[in-house]
């Protein structure tokens, strides 16, 4: 189960149309990348890593991702994702959550 942060509530908002991007990886740590459509068109995301015990170990929200579509934002974002979880392995950091 994850333990969300404030980052992810702060962000939430069920009732805008968005698409997700679930992912457990080799080592048990869970990625979740969030994209969707603000009430004004812009295309916004959530990423958060959490680690296999369901800490937050990184999460982050962009309000706006200029340019992009929703299919180029999660993509984008699952990349992010795999590369902090990889960053997270290697260095061991204590989880942490900050606005993007």
């Amino acid at each position: 189960m994850r333990i969300r942060g404030d980052v992810f509530w702060d962000w939430a908002d069920q009732t805008l149309h968005h698409r997700t991007h679930d992912e457990t990886l080799d080592d048990g740590t869970f990625i979740d990348v969030q994209v969707r459509l603000s009430r004004t068109g812009s295309t916004q995301m959530f990423i958060g890593v959490y680690a296999p015990q369901g800490m937050a170990v990184h999460e982050e929200a962009f309000d706006s991702r200029p340019g992009e579509s929703m299919t180029r934002a999660l993509a984008w974002g699952v990349g992010r994702a795999r590369r902090i979880s990889l960053e997270h392995a290697s260095t061991g950091d204590s989880p942490l959550s900050k606005q993007g």
